[in-house]
C-alpha cells in the first residue's frame, strides 16, 4: 500500500511539473526579468523599475514628451502578452510592435495597441499614418477595461493579420492592405507626453510563431 501511494505521489508530482512547464511555454519567453532593463533600450530618465514592473512617467510632474522603451531585438510573427495599468488624469500610453525607432528622434514608427480614454482596445499607427486602424465600440470596451487597475493585452501578429484582446475580449481583427508596411520590428512600451501620469507594465512575454 505504501509503495502504491508513493508511486501515485511521484506520478502526480511529475504531471504537475509537466503542466507547469507547458503553461510557462504557452505564455512564451519573458521579455522583462522584473529587476533590470536587460534587453531594453531607451531614455531611462523616463522609465524606472518598481515592484517588479516597468513604470513610464511620473505622477509628480508633467510628462514632457512621448517616450518609448524598446526591445533590443526585433520580432516578426508572434503572440505577445502584457499586463498593464494607467494612473493619472488624461493618461495615454500603448504597446508598440513591428516598430522602428525614427533616427535622431525620440519617436518611433509602427503599430500600437493603444490605451487610454477614447483609445482602449484600439490599433493605432504611430508616426506613420497617424490614425486609428481598427477599434472596438467604446460602449463595449468600457465594460471590460479596469480603470486604475491591472489589465491584460494579448497581441497576435501573423503575416498581415493582426488581432488584439483586452482582458480576454477581442477588440481588433485587422488585415493590413499596404504592402510597404514592415512585418518585423521591435516591441516598445510608451508613456504619452502630457499631464502627470504613469504607465505600468509587467508579465511581458512573447511567443514567436513558426520558430
Amino acid at each position: 500500500m505504501y509503495k502504491i501511494v508513493l508511486v501515485v505521489g511521484v506520478v502526480l508530482s511529475v504531471l504537475g511539473f509537466v503542466s507547469f512547464v507547458k503553461a510557462a511555454d504557452d505564455k512564451g519567453a519573458a521579455l522583462f526579468d522584473g529587476k533590470t532593463f536587460n534587453g531594453w533600450e531607451g531614455n531611462l530618465s523616463a522609465f524606472r523599475i518598481e515592484d517588479g514592473a516597468i513604470v513610464g512617467g511620473s505622477l509628480k510632474q508633467k510628462v514632457e514628451r512621448n517616450e518609448f522603451l524598446c526591445t533590443t531585438k526585433e520580432y516578426g510573427d508572434f503572440e505577445l502578452r502584457v499586463t498593464f495599468k494607467l494612473l493619472g488624469e488624461g493618461v495615454n500610453a500603448g504597446i508598440q510592435f513591428r516598430t522602428k525607432r525614427i533616427p535622431n528622434h525620440h519617436e518611433v514608427s509602427g503599430y500600437q495597441a493603444d490605451m487610454g480614454e477614447g483609445y482602449w482596445g484600439a490599433l493605432y499607427d504611430e508616426s506613420r499614418r497617424n490614425k486609428i486602424l481598427a477599434a472596438p465600440e467604446k460602449e463595449a470596451v468600457a465594460k471590460i477595461v479596469k480603470l486604475n487597475d491591472w489589465n491584460e493585452y494579448v497581441i497576435r501578429a501573423e503575416g498581415k493579420h493582426i488581432q488584439q484582446w483586452l482582458n480576454g475580449t477581442k477588440t481588433v481583427d485587422y488585415t493590413e492592405t499596404d504592402d510597404t508596411v514592415a512585418t518585423t520590428g521591435v516591441i516598445a512600451l510608451q508613456i504619452h507626453g502630457g499631464p502627470p501620469s504613469e504607465a505600468w507594465y509587467k508579465n511581458i512575454a512573447i511567443k514567436e510563431i513558426n520558430k
